[in-house]
Formats: C-alpha cells, structure tokens, sequence
C-alpha cells in the first residue's frame, strides 16, 4: 500500500474514490465487461444508494467497493491510499479493519445466540474475549437488542435477525458500511426500522453507509442517490427529501412545540 489510510487526514480528500474502474469476467469471446469505467467519490458520512436495473453493474461495484473483488484496470483510492494495488493479504486486513458488511440474507449461525454471533468478525481478529463480549453488548445496544443477547435466530423476527447482522457489521467500528439488498426479505414495517436504524447510526454514529437497493422507498432514505446502467454511473444526486434523518426528525419535533406552544396562547373562548 502505498500510504497508510491512517496517515491521510479525513476531511482532506474523499473517503473513497473511484476512477475509471472497469471489471471483465472472463476471457475472449465469453468475456463479459460488468464495469465499464466508473467514476465515483464517497465523501466520510455519506449515505449513497445505489440503484440500478439487474445486470448494471451496481452489485460488482459494491464488491470492488469492499475489496471483495479487484477491478480490472482503473485506480480505487481508500483514504487517499490506492486499494488496486494491495496483496491478496493486504485485501483481507483492509477489508477486515475498515469494511462491514450487511447482506439480503442474515447469515447467522444458527445455533449461535447474537452475542456470539456478533462477536465473530473480532473472534477472526483475535480479540480477547473480554474485549468480544464487552463490544457485541455495545453493537447489541446500538441497534436495539439489549436483552436478546442470548436468544439464537431461531427466536427472533426478521427484523431482529437483520439488527444482529448490523451488529455484526459495526461491532468493530468500521469506516463503511455496505449493506446489498438489507431489507430484501423483509416486510414493509420491518424495512422502514431497518432504514431508520441505517440512518442513526449514519447520523449519530458518522459511519458512512453504502447501500444497494432496487427499492425507491428504501433509496428515500439516503443522502444521494447513485443510479448505475450498462456498468457505468449514469446519475448522481443529492437527494433533497431525505426521510428518517435526525434533521429531519429534529425540524419535525421543533414544529411540534411550536404548534403546542402556539395552541396554548390562545384566548380561552376559541379553545
């Protein structure tokens, strides 16, 4: 790696940067291209929703995004230091000091509670088990489990399963989250906690958040909003009516007093 991630100053330059990224599965005629140059910047505290038809590139570039994948030629900068150019090795710790992951399917052990469950990715670490326990309690209580930490996923609801993944996910204090299809087998209720949990821990935690969705209801919750087609970002925009975020709850709250405040001045006789 040619710079430490630490060593760059956030702030200074985007979190990630990509830079004519391609992608080729394949060889010859059976070559297929799944990125076809991308260019994207994710600044720290981002919330981005990817969204795109099936085929377009949107899942490969999440892959690459998590060094799950190399691209193909093209540069990817994590905090200023490039990622293309890493080992196999170097991948595996970046990927496990700095990355997340939340996935359309929970992939709990079964027979594991969510306090195991949680402590997994710093089991693989080598963390001590003081320090695991004390973390998975502390991911538990950021997305609302305090009290299941011992019941396996055979007890949960959907919705439950999906926070403990989210634990998982953040219980080592990663820079990025990405999360692909997070509310894909949930229904309708259980979607929106998941996207208002997404948003406080974007909000109040400052993690940056990546996201794939094909769901516009669930992209609504997003700063931007990222739409890829043919393998290439077609549109990138500021998302105007973000929903769920603590702004908008705070303005929300503030007019609520203020219509109360209103409504007890009134003259007595009109009440």
């Amino acid at each position: 790696m040619s710079a430490s991630p630490q060593s760059v100053a956030e702030g200074s330059t985007p979190l990630i940067r990509l830079r004519n990224i391609t992608k080729t599965y394949g060889e010859g005629e059976l070559a297929f291209q799944a990125l076809k140059g991308v260019n994207l910047d994710v600044n720290v505290g981002d919330f981005v929703a990817i969204m795109g038809p099936s085929g377009s590139g949107k899942s490969t570039c999440m892959n690459v995004l998590g060094c799950l994948d190399r691209p193909t030629t093209g540069e990817y900068l994590f905090m200023g230091a490039h990622v293309e150019a890493l080992s196999r090795d170097q991948y595996a710790r970046l990927r496990r000091r700095y990355f997340g992951f939340v996935f359309q399917g929970f992939h709990l052990l079964a027979r594991t509670s969510a306090q195991e469950n949680v402590e997994l990715p710093l089991l693989y670490r080598g963390e001590s088990a003081a320090h695991r326990r004390a973390a998975a309690a502390k991911a538990l209580d950021a997305v609302g489990l305090t009290g299941w930490e011992h019941h396996t996923p055979a007890e949960l609801s959907g919705g439950q399963q999906q926070r403990v993944a989210i634990a998982r996910a953040i219980v080592s204090e990663p820079k990025v989250l990405l999360a692909d299809e997070p509310t894909g087998n949930l229904d309708t209720h259980r979607s929106q906690e998941i996207m208002e949990l997404l948003t406080r821990l974007n909000d109040q935690l400052g993690i940056t958040v990546l996201m794939v969705t094909h769901e516009p209801d669930m992209a609504a919750y997003a700063r931007r909003i990222v739409r890829f087609v043919d393998g290439v970002v077609a549109d990138d925009q500021v998302n105007p009516h973000r929903i769920g975020s603590t702004a908008v709850a705070a303005a929300a709250a503030a007019a609520a007093v203020t219509a109360t405040a209103a409504e007890s001045t009134e003259p007595a006789k009109a009440r």
